[in-house]
């Protein structure tokens, strides 16, 4: 057994199958099959079932798993902690987030991070709760993860770093159905309005389920995992849709109406890094973008001395 064979097969898992895992190693899919082959043998035991073009893991599979990213974390970290003797030239840095927060904070946290390490690369993977984002991180399928949610997440599991919090609003087309010169929406307001929301597990789903629970009867218009279709969907009439203010900015640029909602409702937003050591990249990531971030609260909690 050797660290590339590990490697394969993780990227079978990761990938869901042989074809789109030789894809990503510009392998050819023969080759891999091969090299797990091999791996099975050398373990005894069978890491997939075939059935026809899928495979499934075993038990025996799903038990490498664990293992199987910890030793290729370790190598990775020794060949990071080498190439970074004289200075952080080239890396990666993965990153799980959460589809809001790949909006606001990250888009900005990797551009300052850019500017710093212009020859690091960035992988952000996508994550649809904050339970997905804290199992990628725990278990090594990335270091660092961006996710928000009602509370923060156990630091038993991951080491969190809070950032500011992130408040609901509500995304309107431009022609209604509020007046003009709106700019704050009671909650209770959307009774008898269609939404567009997530799936179960989502803030924003959580939100209008919990608007429903209250007894605010709203139709639920659409729902949709992909967070690319929510302004298109709004712009079209399909609904409302109640989003973070991560989507303020996107969504003003794209001609959606961005309204306040009342009262007042947040979401605590955290950047988690796994326990234990991490790559040069990761850890100048997380310098980059907790002191950016320090130094936004400081300037937004300023007083401006009298004239």
């Amino acid at each position: 057994m050797d660290v590339r064979q590990l490697e394969y097969f993780l990227a079978v898992v990761d990938h869901g199958g042989f074809n789109r895992a030789a894809t990503a190693l510009y392998l050819s899919q023969p080759s891999l099959s091969q090299a797990i082959r091999a791996l099975e043998r050398d373990l005894g035991s069978e890491l997939f079932h075939r059935i026809g073009r899928r495979v499934v893991l075993t038990e025996a599979g799903t038990a490498l798993i664990e293992p199987a990213r910890t030793a290729v974390r370790a190598l990775e970290l020794a060949r990071a902690g080498v190439e970074s003797v004289h200075g952080l030239r080239t890396g990666r840095v993965e990153i799980a987030a959460m589809p809001s927060q790949a909006v606001a904070p990250l888009t900005g946290m990797i551009s300052r991070f850019h500017r710093a390490h212009p020859k690091v690369s960035v992988t952000v993977r996508a994550a649809f709760t904050p339970r997905d984002v804290t199992e990628m991180v725990r278990t090594g399928v990335t270091e660092l993860g961006l996710l928000a949610s009602p509370a923060p997440p156990p630091d038993t599991e991951v080491r969190t770093h809070p950032l500011p919090e992130q408040r609901f609003v509500l995304l309107a087309p431009p022609d209604g159905p509020f007046a003009p010169d709106t700019t704050v929406v009671d909650r209770k307001d959307l009774a008898g309005h269609r939404l567009i929301v997530g799936q179960q597990g989502t803030g924003m789903r959580r939100y209008v389920d919990d608007l429903i629970a209250e007894g605010v009867k709203v139709t639920l218009a659409v729902e949709t995992e992909h967070r690319v279709a929510i302004l298109p969907l709004v712009l079209a009439g399909a609904g409302l849709a109640v989003v973070t203010d991560a989507w303020r900015e996107l969504a003003r640029q794209a001609g959606v109406r961005v309204l306040d909602l009342e009262p007042r409702t947040s979401l605590r937003v955290t950047l988690v890094a796994r326990h234990g050591a991490t790559t040069p990249a990761a850890e100048a990531f997380l310098r980059t973008a907790l002191t950016e971030d320090a130094d936004t609260k400081d300037a937004d909690t300023a007083v401006e001395p009298p004239s």
